[in-house]
């Protein structure tokens, strides 16, 4: 019997080509997806990689064995993905790894709307079917067709913000080889917008850097780009484009939680009153930006699953991640990178502000970033820095997501354990880079003891 322990993760597929995945896995997984979900169709896309194009091929072959059709859009990024599942009502198939290196691949799946598949919503299913054996489907095959989606996606976002009226821009745009090269000239075609492209050469060996912006030293090349060419500001794409990172004028980051906050005042001053998902590791400004434009913010846990699911249950118009995932109900509440850089240049552009004025609002507090800490016993070092903060006065814990501590001076840290590796992550915010500094010292002395 087949182990794809290795390869089902929490929210898709992943492995080392050749060694985990092999068209002979994918051809089955995609047999195990189309009886999950049955017909008519699942509409398959793909990204830069080498073995991209081949994985839908046998996935697609999988699919239509079992009796339903396979809708192919060809090369596509993640949100583009999602867009073709809204836009048809199909559940849809994309093959990438995302930001992992170029020896990988996976897959993300979702239902009809681009509805999540996760291992509570479909993934243990496909991983016991494929484990025992696809029941072999013993009427007429399904057809395979093609549809050019790319058009219709573009004008899809174009239609949820307005760039055509803003001021011009100059924008340097990393899509470090991924996907955003493909989508990128597409979207922004004809609008006041000069986009100085780096890296849109689509290559899944990922030969400038790693195609993962969160990681400070890939958007190196990015911030001397823009203080060389006097860009109003920086963008980059991870490698399927669902995620964007955001440099201003001078080069410097810009805090997903302050772009958070950011596009959650935009859809709020649209739909007053609106619910605002954020998850728990995304600065204290962000519910409290939310709620003085009178949102109203909703906490929940790390990943998009629990992001999207809480976003249907609420009705909540927008979403973000500390991950640099934006998440729209407009957008079937699903994540895109794209609508949110567009965010970003629209209300840079319909101002005369910097964006290091217009984000300075949404930054109030010093952050440390995720930090990683192996660990052989992820529960007994969690219990320790429990048992260190609990019977503090003033101290407040919650366990929504590993442990969430806040301590009376406003500072908190949250310490969770990874789902696939042996980590415990740490993100801290303070009042200064000095208080997150302390806080880290102490947090750490215990975690790595």
């Amino acid at each position: 019997m087949r182990d794809l322990s290795g390869i089902v993760k929490a929210y898709d597929v992943r492995g080392l080509v050749g060694e985990q995945l092999d068209t002979d896995v994918v051809r089955d997984l995609g047999a195990a997806f189309a009886r999950l979900v049955g017909g008519p169709a699942v509409v398959i896309g793909h990204d830069m990689r080498e073995s991209s194009p081949g994985f839908a091929s046998a996935f697609a072959e999988g699919v239509t064995a079992q009796g339903v059709d396979a809708v192919s859009i060809g090369l596509a990024s993640t949100d583009m993905l999602y867009f073709a599942s809204g836009k048809l009502n199909l559940p849809g198939a994309m093959f990438t790894a995302s930001h992992n290196p170029a020896q990988y691949n996976g897959i993300k799946l979702c239902r009809a709307g681009a509805a999540p598949v996760g291992q509570d919503s479909g993934l243990t299913e496909i991983r016991e079917m494929v484990e025992q054996g696809v029941p072999e489907f013993l009427g007429a095959r399904g057809s395979v067709s093609e549809r050019d989606l790319l058009t219709d996606y573009a004008a899809y976002l174009r239609g949820l913000v307005d760039l055509t009226g803003i001021r011009p821009l100059k924008i340097a745009v990393d899509a470090g080889n991924g996907m955003g090269g493909y989508t990128v000239p597409e979207v922004f075609k004809g609008l006041p917008i000069e986009v100085v492209p780096m890296y849109f050469e689509l290559d899944g060996n990922f030969p400038n850097h790693e195609a993962n912006p969160l990681d400070p030293k890939n958007i190196v090349d990015l911030q001397a780009k823009v203080r060389e060419i006097g860009a109003d500001a920086g963008i980059a794409f991870d490698g399927d484009a669902d995620r964007c990172f955001v440099v201003d004028a001078n080069g410097d980051p810009v805090s997903p939680s302050a772009i958070t906050a950011l596009v959650a005042v935009r859809e709020l001053a649209k739909e007053p009153g609106g619910t605002i998902i954020h998850n728990l590791i995304t600065s204290k400004g962000v519910p409290e930006i939310v709620a003085e434009h009178g949102g109203k913010p909703v906490r929940t846990r790390v990943g998009h699953s629990f992001i999207k699911q809480t976003m249907a249950e609420t009705g909540a118009i927008f979403g973000g991640e500390h991950s640099a995932h934006y998440y729209f109900r407009d957008f079937w509440r699903a994540d895109t990178g794209m609508l949110a850089a567009m965010h970003v240049l629209a209300a840079l552009g319909e101002q005369d502000k910097s964006l290091a004025e217009i984000t300075r609002d949404f930054a109030r507090y010093a952050a440390s970033g995720e930090i990683n800490s192996t660990v052989h016993d992820q529960a007994d070092r969690l219990a320790a820095i429990k048992a260190a903060f609990g019977g503090r006065d003033g101290v407040t814990l919650d366990e929504l997501d590993g442990l969430t501590i806040e301590l009376p001076d406003g500072s908190w840290f949250n310490l969770r354990a990874s789902n696939t590796e042996p980590l415990l992550r740490l993100n801290i915010e303070a009042k200064d880079a000095e208080a997150v500094a302390a806080l880290r010292d102490e947090v750490l002395a215990i975690v790595r003891a």
